[in-house]
């Protein structure tokens, strides 16, 4: 008799997969703006990213929704999900390594949980949960305050930065709960087909992409990045939801830190304070107290 249970198995790889790639993603960042300017760079992602999701989506007969109430919905979700935080990202790790900027933005489930609650109040809190809100907010804490002090005037704005792109990150999850009634991939693909809509003429009227001549690295990096850690992770998280649920695709908020860490150590050779390391591990252990299941 053939068993009809899903295998977990697969569903444990794409998740680690999932981990890769979204932890990757702050490497190719640091790559990319080396020789790219960060509007351009994002309008870039956001573009082929949305419009391979949009092909994504024909293939498989998944129809965007064509209310403009729904269009005004994804314009929202775009600054607060791709055009701001992306950019504040982009622009931030043209000085802050692509290590800190890891742990800096994986705060993005402590501070949307924190908002859900005293916005909606809508779930009990449990002891748990608020001792990993406060281990995610003091490890936050403690990799922008180490790091900024040796420079102030060079890396505590950059930093800052990127603590406000984990809030626009927050404020997307709490305000995507109203795309429940849609397929997950239209608010994704709607969203970043917008935010290519914002972002290309800003980029063609402030930076002049013409004018540039980015190197082979970052161009690669742009490529990789769009297709592999945007389009096709967001394809896996969409899957991810329906086979492991929500509880259990957020597990790749704490599994991207390490190794998101360790890719840019061996790749970019950075390197990070023992502040910084402890910071990561109250951050990792503060999603996970409010993410893992009870049981």
């Amino acid at each position: 008799m053939i068993s009809t249970r899903h295998p977990v198995t697969l569903d444990l790889v794409l998740l680690l997969t999932l981990s890769i790639l979204w932890g990757a993603s702050y490497t190719l960042i640091r790559v990319g703006v080396a020789t790219i300017p960060p509007i351009t760079f994002i309008a870039a992602r956001t573009l082929i990213a949305g419009a391979l999701l949009l092909l994504w989506m024909r293939l498989h007969r998944v129809p965007l929704p064509r209310e403009t109430k729904v269009w005004r919905s994804f314009f929202v979700q775009a600054l607060l999900n791709s055009v701001m935080p992306f950019t504040l990202i982009a622009w931030a790790e043209r000085s802050v390594e692509a290590g800190l900027a890891t742990i800096l933005n994986s705060a993005s489930p402590v501070l949307a949980f924190l908002g859900a609650w005293l916005i909606t109040r809508h779930e009990p809190v449990t002891r748990r949960q608020l001792f990993g809100v406060a281990l995610g907010l003091g490890g936050t804490c403690l990799v922008v305050g180490v790091s900024a002090l040796r420079g102030l005037g060079r890396q505590l704005v950059p930093q800052l930065a990127i603590v406000a792109a984990t809030v626009c990150y927050a404020a997307a999850a709490i305000y995507g709960r109203r795309f429940k009634g849609l397929a997950p991939a239209a608010p994704a693909a709607g969203s970043l087909l917008i935010g290519a809509l914002l972002l290309v003429p800003l980029s063609l009227c402030v930076e002049q992409p013409w004018t540039l001549r980015p190197s082979s690295a970052s161009l690669m990096a742009l490529l990789a990045l769009a297709i592999f850690s945007t389009a096709l992770a967001l394809v896996i998280y969409f899957r991810l939801v329906q086979t492991l649920g929500s509880v259990g695709t957020t597990a790749q908020a704490y599994l991207r830190v390490p190794i998101g860490v360790a890719i840019s150590m061996v790749f970019l050779r950075e390197s990070l304070s023992a502040s910084a390391w402890l910071g990561m591990a109250c951050v990792v252990a503060g999603v996970a107290a409010m993410t893992l299941p009870s049981r």
